[in-house]
């Protein structure tokens, strides 16, 4: 048996590992409320099998990369496991654990999460197809492993802290609402795949590992997840307002370069004439 060729089973069973751990934070948050001793360790686990998930999706790339499995069959496998463990089970989770007590507006803006989501994978999906090759240093749109990563930090933060309600409801909705725009907006985020190792790199890393190691010690674990996680929206944010006008002015020749030339001459060519024919006059048709 040559087993070189059961390699492209390996990337497929780490996403299948990140649906699994979406699967069972669903199963966790349909058990809030139903014994309120236990909701404490329900919402913490709920929220860690989300944080797990994450870790077996950036797996998955990494080892179809180094054993060369890459298919479109992974693409799509890894967008469908994003989309329920990144997508359903986190707004799911945070709808039982904030959005709740909103009634019919909570479901709604849960929902709303849930769409935005399954609209920027299909997007990023066109895309890849469009762009086969190496990496960009953009993607458009919030990723939804980070959105939903966001949401999963404030429920293991509040957890660290000894809260288990939640004191404003509404922000919560609002926060979840922002991360459903920011993943179907135009905006461009860092895909950290460019990075080269030089002083610039290296000096950049170690201002974030020390600021993670700041907020571990002096706060907590969860406090330092959301505040890398906030440092990589707002550079984003940051970047867009920054070099907006120049952004755009690439979007627009990027789209100029795509359209064909429509010159007078190519128009009169679609409509049956040639004025380079010598038998025929300039306005006449070709026989």
């Amino acid at each position: 048996m040559d087993f070189r060729k059961t390699f492209f089973i390996l990337p497929n069973l780490f996403t299948l590992a990140s649906v699994f751990c979406g699967f069972y934070s669903i199963v966790l948050s349909a058990q809030l409320r139903v014994d309120p001793a236990q909701d404490e360790g329900l919402l913490f686990k709920a929220a860690l099998a989300i944080v797990f998930g994450l870790l077996f999706d950036g797996a998955d790339g990494r080892i179809a990369r180094l054993t060369k499995t890459q298919s479109e069959l992974g693409l799509q496998l890894d967008s469908l496991a994003d989309a329920l463990t990144f997508g359903l089970a986190p707004a799911f989770l945070v709808y039982r654990w904030s959005l709740e007590v909103l009634g019919r507006t909570g479901l709604f803006i849960a929902f709303l999460y849930i769409a935005c989501g399954l609209l920027r994978l299909a997007r990023f999906n066109v895309l890849a197809m469009r762009k086969q090759g190496k990496p960009g240093k953009f993607m458009i749109g919030l990723p939804i492993p980070i959105a939903a990563n966001f949401l999963v930090a404030m429920i293991l933060a509040n957890h660290a802290i000894g809260l288990t309600q939640v004191t404003n409801n509404v922000a919560i909705a609002i926060v979840v609402a922002v991360l459903g725009y920011l993943m179907i907006s135009r905006v461009r985020f860092r895909s950290m795949k460019d990075l080269e190792l030089n002083k610039r790199t290296i000096a950049g890393a170690g201002a974030v590992a020390g600021l993670a190691v700041l907020m571990v010690v002096r706060i907590n674990a969860p406090a330092m997840l959301l505040g890398l996680l906030a440092v990589f929206v707002l550079l984003g944010l940051s970047e867009e307002i920054v070099f907006y006008r120049r952004r755009r002015r690439e979007e627009k020749a990027e789209v100029e370069a795509d359209q064909p030339e429509d010159d007078e001459k190519d128009v009169l060519l679609e409509l049956g004439y040639d004025d380079m024919d010598d038998t025929a006059g300039p306005c006449e048709p070709r026989p």
